[in-house]
């Protein structure tokens, strides 16, 4: 998901229903952050969770920031 950020990925899975989707930032100091998960229904992807791995991504890397100056 390059469009959200690098290193942002996502896993996907699906059934005869609905796709399964988890969006992820690599691992950073031996962490894996996963920032969303969600179904999803239709080809797009919803913007609200689009917005919300943004958000996170936002937060995950303020504290990683601030880790680093402690």
């Amino acid at each position: 998901m390059q469009s959200l950020g690098p290193g942002i990925w996502e896993l996907k899975e699906s059934d005869q229903k609905t796709w399964y989707r988890v969006m992820y930032l690599s691992r950073v100091r031996n962490v894996i952050y996963v920032l969303h998960c969600f179904e999803k229904r239709s080809h797009k992807t919803d913007r609200r969770d689009l917005e919300i791995v943004r958000e996170r991504l936002h937060l995950v890397r303020q504290r990683i920031r601030q880790e680093r100056t402690e």
